[in-house]
């Protein structure tokens, strides 16, 4: 049984007031190229529903909530005739998954790959190899001492370690 907390759905209104613009028309899900692949495993008109009524443990307390699965193409939002900003709401909500720790394993690799070279998906010999041959430039990232930095301010290693556990 799903518990209803509007104290989580007022939080998500606090920060974000178009989710109470959402009228359910489903054009978002219609449009989402995540949906369609995953032959709507990924419903972000669901999610937005569940955010609407509160339905804290469907989309927080769940070890593999769907919402992981938004790319953030940001194709909702461009849909929405009410202008919604769904992806946002996401990035709130996944936010509140990470403090909770119930993060899929998958994000806490990335997040370590994150804190050992600066990037999410490390560029393999063949990219770099095709990228040179291309004439293509080099590709940069920030200075790897600066992103540990950033990341010890923000209590990401921490989180990241303790959901690895």
């Amino acid at each position: 049984m799903s518990v209803i907390n509007f104290k989580l759905r007022n939080q998500v209104i606090k920060h974000n007031a178009s989710l109470s613009y959402c009228y359910q028309c489903s054009t978002c899900s219609g449009g989402c190229p995540v949906a369609l692949l995953t032959q709507g495993k990924y419903n972000p008109r669901k999610i937005i529903e569940m955010a609407i009524l509160g339905l804290q443990n469907k989309l927080i307390k769940e070890p593999n909530s769907s919402i992981w699965l938004c790319s953030t193409c940001q194709k909702c939002v461009e849909l929405c005739p009410q202008k919604v900003e769904l992806t946002e709401i996401f990035t709130l909500l996944k936010n509140k998954i990470f403090e909770d720790g119930k993060v899929p394993e998958a994000f806490l690799l990335q997040g370590q790959a994150i804190l050992d070279s600066g990037i999410a998906i490390p560029y393999s010999k063949a990219i770099i190899s095709r990228r040179e041959k291309l004439g293509l430039p080099e590709i940069k990232t920030a200075p790897i001492k600066e992103i540990k930095l950033l990341l010890k301010e923000t209590n990401f290693e921490n989180k990241i370690l303790k959901g690895s556990k």
